[in-house]
């Protein structure tokens, strides 16, 4: 098994913690995992993306330049990287931040309200946790009862308070449709 992602949006949507909070998982379950951020010139507002690669075997370099799957967090990452996912792909989409149809052909697309979601949990910065609760259910690369274990090490003690927030917005993601 291998799964390597795109993770893509602009910076201040978490995509960084999404992510990390992906590789920490499937560390947890036993896997091997490579973690990539790039970040854009500015933080907030500017681009963001990570490549995590999922394996059970040896992974010889974190590198993606053709992703099995796409996670875009807006219109703007959907357009840089929609073209590069493989035949038979997976395209996960903020559905919430998109104004035009989506054009693309032999790859399979979910398209996720994750904003709004987030939005009925009471704070739209987990549209990320949406997103990633979508990409489990539908990948099955790790559960979402570890992913939800995981959030701890990653959140950090600093920032337990945001747990339970968190993990609302995997579970809308995965009872999503």
């Amino acid at each position: 098994m291998r799964e390597e992602i795109i993770i893509a949006g602009s910076g201040g949507q978490g995509i960084m913690f999404a992510g990390t909070l992906l590789a920490q998982a499937a560390m947890d379950e036993g896997l091997n995992v490579t973690y990539f951020p790039s970040y854009g010139a500015q933080m907030r507002g500017g681009t963001a993306n990570c490549t995590v690669i999922i394996s059970d075997e040896n992974i010889g370099s974190p590198v993606v330049t053709n992703p099995f799957t796409l996670l875009a967090m807006n219109e703007d990452s959907l357009g840089r990287f929609a073209s590069k996912v493989k035949k038979s792909g997976l395209i996960i989409v903020n559905s919430s931040l998109l104004k035009k149809e989506i054009g693309i052909d032999d790859v399979e697309i979910i398209e996720i309200p994750a904003t709004e979601l987030a939005e009925e949990l009471g704070d739209s910065r987990v549209a990320n946790m949406v997103i990633l609760g979508a990409y489990i259910k539908r990948r099955k690369v790790v559960s979402l009862e570890r992913a939800m274990g995981s959030l701890r090490k990653v959140l950090g003690e600093e920032r337990e308070n945001l747990l339970r927030l968190n993990r609302e917005a995997l579970r809308k993601g995965e009872e999503y449709r």
